[in-house]
């Protein structure tokens, strides 16, 4: 297949990409969190057509992406009061809400579940190509499965490239990391995955609002807590639930300090240190994800043709942060790093949602200093 690659200033591109969605093809799209991979999300052909290009279960549910609030009375059964005040508050933005399906999505697009995920992105091009083509569109992040999510269409052409019918080229992504995922099928939201819609901003609006308890958490990595696997979803309810995802190719770990869990202390990065130091020394090509602030205690390492120091942005900027995470370790893949070593990134508010990425690339792998 031949895959169009066109910019979003285009508006020929933006009409080709519609006109593509109306007659059931794959369109890779910019969105303010990451580029999602687009089909007819009432087409369940469309659907299978997304989850074979990506390689994806099709249990795993797709999020339907909407250009109008009013549309989303169009798919659920019933939006509630709680419901309401969130997209008031938060749409259109970086917030999915999951509510009860009318008998209109099929099971294809929802992963044979009776519950729809439902998403309102702000990005402009991305809003304009659903108006115009006057379909609902679902729409998971534009990669294969299991890979970090793609920030920039380069990312998308890499993995889906003769597989999907055209990418529209936005530039590089906003946020970084996807949408909050916030169950309302029940009295007290759940959140199922976190993102740049903190738990605090969504309880200043609705008041209390759980996490859903098999959500991983680097506690419970360090201490061996990790939920049983027989107790979590048979189908999750949400894209992103299992256990690993965004890996690169690489072997990533996660360096932490338990003593200090919001900090990147001098013990953590000599650990990392060593550690970077003894796989260089055993020929493998190492990178190191590092903040701004602790980016010189590697400097000895500098010279090593096979050493690699990856900033993402300062720890107390969590945004810059999330933007470059999935970049980076693309770029670490890249490199052909057979070895990564990172830092923990938690002092900041968007740090549960990065390391709930970064633990699920990592495989759960977790040093303790």
């Amino acid at each position: 297949m031949n895959t169009l690659f066109e910019k979003c200033n285009n508006s020929d591109a933006i009409r080709t990409a519609a006109d593509i969605l109306r007659r059931g093809g794959l369109v890779a799209f910019p969105t303010e969190t990451v580029y999602g991979l687009g089909g007819d999300a009432l087409d369940p052909s469309a659907s299978a057509r997304i989850y074979a290009a990506k390689g994806r279960p099709s249990d795993n549910p797709l999020i339907v992406h909407i250009a109008d609030k009013k549309d989303v009375r169009e798919l659920a059964e019933e939006v509630p009061p709680k419901a309401e005040m969130l997209i008031e508050a938060f749409w259109p933005g970086p917030l999915t809400i999951i509510l009860k399906k009318k008998p209109l999505v099929p099971d294809a697009t929802t992963g044979g579940l009776d519950t729809v995920a439902i998403r309102m992105p702000s990005h402009p091009a991305a809003m304009e190509m659903i108006r115009q083509a006057g379909v609902y569109v679902a729409a998971p992040s534009a990669n294969r499965s299991g890979r970090p999510s793609p920030t920039t269409a380069s990312h998308v052409a890499e993995d889906l490239s003769g597989e999907i019918d055209m990418i529209l080229d936005g530039g590089p992504v906003g946020i970084g990391i996807e949408s909050t995922i916030v169950d309302l099928t029940e009295e007290i939201p759940m959140i199922l995955r976190p993102g740049f819609i903190t738990r605090a901003m969504l309880e200043a609006i609705v008041g209390e609002v759980r996490l859903d308890p098999t959500l991983i958490t680097l506690e419970e990595t360090v201490e061996g807590t990790l939920p049983d696997p027989s107790d979590r979803l048979q189908h999750p309810k949400a894209p992103g639930m299992r256990y690993t995802h965004y890996a690169p190719h690489g072997i990533l770990s996660i360096v932490t300090d338990p003593a200090q869990p919001q900090e990147i202390t001098p013990a953590v990065t000599s650990k990392i240190l060593e550690l970077a130091s003894e796989a260089l020394k055993a020929g493998h090509i190492t990178a190191v994800l590092t903040t701004g602030e602790s980016s010189s205690a590697y400097d000895s390492l500098a010279e090593d043709p096979h050493f690699h120091r990856i900033t993402l942005g300062d720890t107390d900027d969590g945004q810059t942060v999330a933007q470059h995470l999935y970049g980076a370790l693309r770029t670490c893949d890249d490199l052909k790093c057979d070895t990564i070593y990172s830092e923990s990134f938690r002092r900041d508010a968007l740090g549960s949602a990065i390391m709930n990425r970064l633990i699920k690339a990592a495989g759960h792998r977790v040093i303790t200093v």
